[in-house]
């Protein structure tokens, strides 16, 4: 894929990342935080989109299924 659709998945996904963050160190879920800590990170290091993508919703989907 392109350059560009890459820097716009990781705005995403730090966009969203910010707000997991955000609700995890108010509402006090350690699981929350670190997830918007992951998705605000990650995309600096992976480079593929189709795998950024998977990893992005793999980490969106994590704080639903692992409660703290």
């Amino acid at each position: 894929m392109d350059n560009s659709a890459s820097l716009i998945w990781g705005m995403i996904f730090g966009s969203i990342g910010v707000g997991y963050f955000v609700y995890g160190k108010k509402q006090q879920r350690f699981i929350a935080m670190l997830s918007g800590f992951a998705l605000c990170i990650f995309p600096y290091f992976v480079s593929n989109t189709v795998l950024m993508v998977l990893i992005g919703i793999v980490l969106i989907a994590l704080p639903f299924f692992i409660r703290s």
